[in-house]
């Protein structure tokens, strides 16, 4: 992400629509990241121009907070324009995901979470961190299910024996 907002002309930031439409969480609104084109189309509506610096400091935030970061692109278009920092209680797109379970339909990832079963001890941060609810404690054991991994990275960050990393997707 931080590479996709190096290479931007243009960053704003504003409230996410959906947390101030929805109130079903207390995470923080002032999350939403708009580049270039829409991000001049944002400010016409009040979003506030940020620096890199800043930007990225908005990301470490949301990402502390438990939000999985979305970068959207458009059709015609290959380069990110919005980089949104959504939960699965209120965000459209990811509530989507986990509801009704159409990975690559509504947005895709191409990483996935693989675990160290020998390291893990099945302290359940990491099942509290997914939004995807790919991970349980099941008599006190960590289960996995892959094909609910969206592949954020949330679990990875905050696994105290480092045993979860990301890899690349297998094609299906």
């Amino acid at each position: 992400v931080e590479n996709i907002l190096r290479s931007a002309e243009i960053i704003t930031v504003e409230d996410c629509m959906c947390r101030v439409k929805w109130h079903k969480c207390d995470a923080p609104l002032d999350v939403c990241i708009s580049l270039d084109e829409k991000a001049r189309e944002a400010m016409k509506s009040g979003a506030k121009r940020v620096s890199l610096a800043h930007a990225l400091v908005v990301l470490k935030r949301s990402h502390n907070a438990g939000l999985v970061h979305l970068a959207f692109t458009y059709k015609g278009n290959e380069k990110p324009e919005v980089i949104c920092s959504c939960c699965s209680c209120c965000c459209h797109s990811l509530s989507a995901l986990v509801r009704f379970g159409i990975p690559d339909h509504v947005v895709a990832s191409e990483y996935i979470a693989s675990n160290n079963d020998e390291t893990c001890d099945n302290c359940g941060t990491c099942v509290q961190r997914c939004q995807f609810h790919a991970r349980q404690l099941i008599n006190d054991k960590l289960v996995f299910n892959p094909t609910k991994c969206f592949g954020c990275g949330l679990c990875v960050s905050t696994c105290q024996t480092k045993s979860i990393t990301l890899v690349k997707r297998k094609p299906i």
